[in-house]
């Protein structure tokens, strides 16, 4: 069997036996149906579908939760190996760097992507169940949505690797991680909203504006849910937004795939020069 393919089995194993999907699905299972009853009270009366006001609850607080998950899960995924000892054996067999890091990375985003994909796609038949029966045509900003935060979660996977290849100890690791998951959910977005409060003769235009949003993997999370369907749209108060931005869905899922691919080279890279 492909030496990728046993890591990324290996990967699943840990974490099915460390009970990190149960807890990551559970986790966002009831994230999902508690915004879904609780934020659906009020659709009886303007004929609002329940999962499309989810999609526009989750959108705000998964851009926090997701990123977390991943960086617990990558942080010590190469520098916790080189600690205890393993990584030096693992490379013993006739395995390449590589292959190793590719392993652990695809059975990270298996585990990322059984949680997503369980936990809201559950509190999704849940809701509809409970408010009157399936609708395929709601479900498509939700599956939207799913998709969406699996990417969001291998853009800070990869990141988190990148971290894991690049220090020396774990708790440095542990460190960094957090600072770039505090820095890319919350420091970025306030420093920008004060940069545009600050800004009172408007030298900052729109279209500049769009291109700072791209270098936040959250903000193009936000606005891949939040502006690609209209009725989305139009609950999150950004249907005049989506109307005038120019960032299209496929321009913003290619972005996306670029914060997953970069840092993940670069983990690459760098765990290819190291001494073990």
């Amino acid at each position: 069997m492909n030496p990728v393919w046993i890591m990324t089995g290996k990967e699943v194993r840990d974490s099915l036996r460390n009970r990190w999907v149960l807890a990551a699905t559970l986790l966002l299972a009831a994230l999902a149906l508690s915004l879904g009853f609780l934020g659906s009270s009020p659709t009886g009366s303007v004929k609002a579908d329940p999962l499309t006001v989810t999609v526009v609850s989750l959108s705000s607080l998964s851009i926090f939760l997701i990123p977390l998950i991943a960086m617990l899960l990558a942080y010590d995924a190469v520098i916790g190996e080189i600690e205890r000892g393993t990584m030096a054996l693992l490379l013993s067999y006739p395995v390449s760097r590589w292959q190793v890091l590719v392993g652990k990375f695809i059975g990270h985003l298996i585990i990322l992507t059984l949680a997503t994909t369980l936990g809201y796609g559950l509190a999704g038949i849940a809701l509809q169940l409970a408010y009157g029966g399936l609708d395929l045509a709601a479900w498509r900003p939700f599956a939207l949505l799913i998709a969406a935060s699996v990417l969001l979660g291998a853009a800070f996977l990869a990141m988190g690797y990148l971290i894991s290849a690049k220090v020396k100890e774990r708790g440095t690791a542990a460190g960094i991680a957090i600072g770039v998951w505090l820095f890319f959910v919350v420091i970025f977005d306030m420093a920008l909203l004060g940069i545009l409060v600050a800004d009172s003769r408007q030298t900052i235009t729109a279209p500049m504006l769009e291109t700072v949003l791209l270098f936040n993997p959250a903000d193009v999370y936000r606005l891949l849910n939040l502006t690609g369907y209209e009725n989305t749209a139009m609950y999150a108060g950004m249907a005049g937004l989506s109307e005038q931005i120019h960032l299209g869905t496929p321009l913003l899922l290619a972005v996306q795939l670029l914060w997953i691919a970069v840092p993940f080279a670069l983990a690459a890279w760098i765990f290819r020069k190291r001494q073990i």
